[in-house]
């Protein structure tokens, strides 16, 4: 068993990537797991849903994210970290499971499934993990808990916070590839930041993993990324009017299959979820390229309204969106509701409120912040809290930019 964990390729794999130019593998393990099915599944699960009826170009799969996380990881712990005193080279195997892993219950189209069928993705990963999968029996060659101890990683409680920082914190490996990788796909230029200078001022400490001081300004360019790449990526309105379409056909689908209509495409796939009984292996079974066919098929379906909203996705016959709070401006909101029903469409599918916020750095307050701050290790070897030395930081930390949205066909007119 020990064996196994150590065990090395002959010669050396390696993965082109646009974005880190290579990804190295050399364990054993590692090329085990990219062999195995469930990891295999994210190539056919895209890393940003509905973003590439915006941006064309966003195609990318949570597989080459996967891969692109456990390389900056990979090249952490063996190039920064290797040979500090306050790093457990032990657990080296351990965090690149644990990058290459991080997303690997993620279902299709995430949000919008999840909503719909209160899915939780979180906890999907952990049934890969500990189920009866491939991933599974290749982790549990290297030891009986290596499975759970990866599980612990993700869900962020394992004991060495070291560790879960790499993978999960405010200045991770996740989100220094999907910035990076996301800005690179969609062709905009706010993700980039220089990741190589804050790798390189990145130290382990008793506990937790801290920045130079001399690394500060890198940090803040990093920071400032995160939040253009939210306000211009990852909350545009296109995009989050496909999620609104998609979220309906899948609700309208629901709807139809408990009142028993007969469907003329049997949603086979989707029976267990409208039933909430589904398996892991039916989880796992189902991907984007599946639920794409189906709405294809749903196009002829003699049910007006799952056959509309289909046609809307599938076409790219998008919603127009306002800038409206209903709870603000209700009248405003009920004007847009009779617009919807005086044309003949039912409001429950046809109009839809929608708001997204984000914090682009979360001070740390014992007690409210679930987050763990970014820490920069002054020249005396003072540990501070990013925000108490950057101006940048303190003045955007905290503040919570909400977009209000309501979601309507364009027959209407605003």
């Amino acid at each position: 068993m020990e064996d196994y964990a150590s065990a090395k390729l002959v010669e050396e794999k390696v993965f082109k990537d646009p974005v880190h130019g290579y990804v190295h593998v050399r364990d054993q393990v590692i090329w085990d797991l990219i062999a195995t099915k469930e990891f295999q599944r994210l190539r056919r699960i895209r890393q940003l849903g509905t973003t590439f009826l915006v941006f064309h170009g966003a195609e990318h799969s949570r597989f080459n994210h996967s891969l692109g996380v456990y390389e900056i990881v990979r090249r952490i712990v063996d190039d920064i970290f290797q040979g500090r005193p306050e790093w457990d080279n032990d657990e080296r195997l351990l965090a690149l499971c644990a990058a290459l892993l991080h997303d690997v219950g993620h279902g299709p189209f995430s949000h919008a499934f999840e909503n719909v069928f209160g899915t939780n993705h979180e906890e999907y990963t952990r049934m890969v993990l500990l189920g009866d999968t491939e991933i599974h029996e290749v982790l549990a060659r290297v030891s009986k808990d290596f499975p759970e101890r990866i599980a612990q990683v993700i869900d962020k409680n394992y004991t060495n916070q070291q560790v879960v920082s790499l993978i999960s914190s405010q200045i991770d490996a996740d989100r220094m590839d999907y910035l990076q990788r996301d800005a690179y796909y969609t062709g905009v230029s706010y993700g980039h930041f220089d990741m190589e200078r804050i790798l390189r001022v990145m130290r382990p400490r008793k506990d937790i993993i801290v920045i130079k001081a001399s690394g500060m300004h890198a940090v803040e360019d990093y920071i400032m990324s995160r939040y253009q790449m939210y306000l211009q990526i990852y909350f545009h309105p296109v995009s989050r009017s496909a999620e609104t379409i998609l979220y309906n056909i899948l609700k309208r689908a629901k709807r139809l299959s408990e009142e028993g209509y007969s469907f003329k495409f049997e949603p086979v796939h989707f029976k267990p979820f409208f039933e909430n009984n589904n398996t892991l292996k039916q989880y796992l079974d189902l991907d984007e390229s599946i639920m794409l066919t189906y709405f294809q098929f749903w196009l002829e379906e003699n049910d007006a309204i799952l056959s509309d909203l289909c046609r809307r996705f599938v076409n790219r016959d998008l919603f127009e969106h306002v800038d409206l709070n209903p709870e603000e401006e209700p009248e405003r909101y009920a004007w847009l509701v009779e617009q919807v029903k005086a044309i003949g469409l039912d409001p429950e599918y046809y109009i839809r409120p929608d708001s997204t916020s984000d914090l682009p750095y979360d001070l740390y307050r014992p007690g409210i912040s679930s987050k763990s701050p970014i820490y920069l290790e002054m020249p005396t070897g003072e540990i501070r809290e990013l925000a108490d030395q950057s101006h940048i930081v303190a003045a955007i930390a905290t503040k919570i930019k909400t977009d209000y949205k309501v979601y309507y066909p364009k027959e209407i007119g605003g």
